[in-house]
């Protein structure tokens, strides 16, 4: 099979540009057999990997990624790896009791493996740190949302903690939000730093990484072989890590919906700034209605920042230009300008959007496409935990290793299929206008 259309992520990573540069990229630039081709290297791929070197000790592992590690979607998402369910097509995240006991299960193990390579591979807390989230309330609307939810958390015997204006105000430092809903299981990852120490620490003798190196092609003669630039890979076992490029590779098509969301992050903040700002030196918020506004205060690598997040466009073409970018802008400053107004003086120093893949009726697919040639895509929104354990889920079914997790994604129906294209972008368009603007000052 040709692949049909190649990665194109708009706008610089922000959290990216924080860190040094990464070591040199090593392309893959001749012929070469693995026991095991990964193909894509964000949350999915590097958790394919790891789990492959632990199921099979001195297998040849050879990851392809098209870019460099920390440049694409996995490296530009807001950092929430959230254990609790969280349905961006429902009002408040929740959904049905048993589904959502069995996904959040589901994404804790996800976050377990996360957290293991964190230990194993030394990361630091600003990688990643089991912090909990907030969800953050700044109307009746959204407290109402808070509230809903909460009861069904306790329905669900999932802890929660509700915060008031005062106790908002206090760690955030702004008077924005009305009230808060606290909830300790997720983990909050600098999302550059985690993929690219990951990357970094799986590298070994029987484990290569070659970035800058696009799969062009995959065809399938006895093993499979794919086809980059310059060099070839030949291997009887692949996974497809590479969310909603899965339709570029001739599968799911019109069953899969790409979406864009965008950032904006500032420069870093003065010491001035920050006193002013007051509050806590990193915390993290998510909107109490999924189309809102999420916002992090960052201390780390680059200094003390603000990293605003809304908006999200429907993309069927995968792709978005730099006039979409300076378009969504005007909406961020004025949700930054809303929030923290002792900030005027602040500027963004980084501005980009990322992919997103999700399925009409929120499935991911994960299990085998072809012999020997496992998926572990369509995250739905929520990639730093089901990607990786979707990656997780791929490297152990094709090792014929079970679990009720593996039993779930196997079993799972396929992705709804989309109206066709004029109709599919009218309906997206329209939902997601009337959900921003249903939103109103959680936006």
């Amino acid at each position: 099979m040709q692949v049909t259309r190649l990665p194109r992520d708009p706008g610089p990573a922000g959290w990216n540009c924080l860190l040094p540069p990464a070591a040199p990229a090593l392309p893959l630039e001749a012929d070469t057999t693995a026991d095991w081709l990964v193909i894509g290297a964000g949350f999915a791929g590097l958790s394919a990997a790891r789990r492959l070197s632990q199921l099979c000790p001195g297998a040849r592992i050879v990851i392809l990624e098209a870019g460099r590690v920390g440049e694409g979607p996995a490296g530009r998402n807001s950092g929430f790896m959230i254990d609790l369910p969280h349905d961006l097509a429902s009002e408040n995240y929740g959904g049905a009791l048993e589904a959502d006991a069995a996904q959040t299960a589901d994404n804790r193990r996800g976050i377990d493996f996360a957290a293991e390579m964190a230990v194993d591979f030394d990361l630091s807390d600003e990688a990643f740190a089991r912090s909990g989230k907030i969800n953050a309330a700044a109307t009746p609307k959204g407290h109402q949302h808070n509230e809903d939810y909460a009861r069904h958390l306790t329905a669900m015997g999932e802890k929660h903690t509700l915060l008031d204006a005062t106790e908002m105000q206090a760690l955030t430092g702004t008077d924005y939000y009305q009230s808060g809903l606290f909830t300790p299981g997720a983990a909050m990852i600098q999302p550059a730093l985690y993929v690219r120490s990951v990357a970094r620490a799986l590298v070994s003798n029987s484990v290569v990484l070659h970035e800058l190196s696009p799969v062009t092609g995959l065809t399938r003669k006895g093993d499979w072989t794919a086809q980059t630039p310059k060099g070839k890979v030949t291997a009887p076992n692949v996974i497809l890590a590479v969310n909603g490029h899965l339709e570029s590779f001739g599968h799911m098509t019109s069953r899969l919906m790409h979406v864009f969301t965008y950032a904006s992050m500032t420069q870093a903040l003065s010491a001035e700034a920050c006193q002013a700002l007051g509050g806590a030196s990193t915390w993290g918020v998510t909107p109490a209605d999924p189309l809102g506004t999420t916002v992090r205060r960052i201390s780390g690598n680059g200094g003390d920042r603000i990293v605003v997040r809304n908006r999200f466009t429907f993309d069927p073409g995968m792709e978005v230009d730099d006039r979409r970018i300076a378009r969504v802008a005007q909406d961020h400053d004025r949700a930054f300008a809303a929030r923290f107004p002792m900030l005027a003086g602040a500027r963004m120093a980084y501005r980009w959007g990322g992919r997103l893949c999700l399925s009409r009726n929120n499935v991911q697919v994960i299990g085998e496409l072809e012999p020997g040639l496992w998926s572990a895509c369509c995250q739905n929104g929520l990639g730093t935990a089901k990607g990786t354990l979707a990656g997780v889920l791929a490297a152990e079914g094709a090792n014929g290793v079970g679990s009720p997790a593996l039993d779930r994604a196997l079993s799972a129906a396929a992705p709804k299929r989309l109206p066709p294209l004029p109709l599919a972008k009218i309906g997206a368009f329209a939902r997601l206008r009337w959900g921003e603007a249903r939103a109103g000052r959680e936006l």
